[in-house]
C-alpha cells in the first residue's frame, strides 16, 4: 500500500500539513461557499471540542465546528433519501453530525452553536454535506452560556 500523500496548506491558523486521505468532499459546497468542494477537517487544541473545518484551496475560508452532542443530547436532523444518497448511506446515524459555531469578537460568552445548517460527514466515503433544517423545534442559534446556566439548575 503506497504511503499517504501530503500537502502543506495555508490555514487561517497558519501553515498545516494534511494528510490528503482525510480531505472530505462537499459536492454541494457548503453554504455561502457553494464554490468551494474540498476541505479538511483540523484540531484546534487536542482537548478542545472545535475543529475548524478548512477549505483546502483558500486559507481565508474555514469554519470552526463541533459535535453539537457535545453540548446537548436533545438534537435531532431530517435527512432526505436524496441527501442520504449524496452522502452514501442508507441511515443518517451512519454520519457525523457537525455545527458550525459563533464566537462574536470581544463577545466570547455570546458563542453559539447553529443548529439549522448541519453539516454530515460520512467519513469512509470522505463526503460531507450541509443539510439545512426547515420546520425545526430547535432555534437558529443554541447559545452555550444558556447551555450552561441550564445545567446548573
Amino acid at each position: 500500500m503506497a504511503a499517504n500523500q501530503e500537502k502543506v496548506i495555508e490555514t487561517r491558523m497558519g501553515e498545516r500539513t494534511v494528510d490528503l486521505s482525510k480531505v472530505l468532499h462537499f459536492p454541494r459546497g457548503l453554504i455561502g461557499f457553494e464554490n468551494r468542494k474540498e476541505f479538511v477537517l483540523l484540531q484546534l487544541q487536542e482537548d478542545s471540542p472545535f475543529l475548524m473545518l478548512q477549505a483546502m484551496d483558500d486559507p481565508g475560508v474555514g469554519l470552526m465546528v463541533a459535535d453539537p452532542f457535545s453540548f446537548t443530547t436533545d438534537y435531532e436532523i431530517k435527512v432526505a433519501d436524496a441527501e442520504q444518497k449524496l452522502l452514501q448511506v442508507e441511515d443518517p446515524s451512519q454520519v457525523a453530525v457537525l455545527v458550525t459555531v459563533t464566537i462574536p469578537s470581544g463577545a466570547p460568552e455570546r458563542t453559539a452553536l447553529n443548529l439549522s445548517g448541519p453539516i454530515l460527514v460520512n467519513y469512509g466515503a470522505r463526503i460531507g454535506l450541509q443539510v439545512p433544517q426547515v420546520d425545526t423545534k430547535y432555534p437558529s442559534k443554541l447559545f452555550l452560556s444558556d447551555l450552561l446556566n441550564a445545567q446548573k439548575k
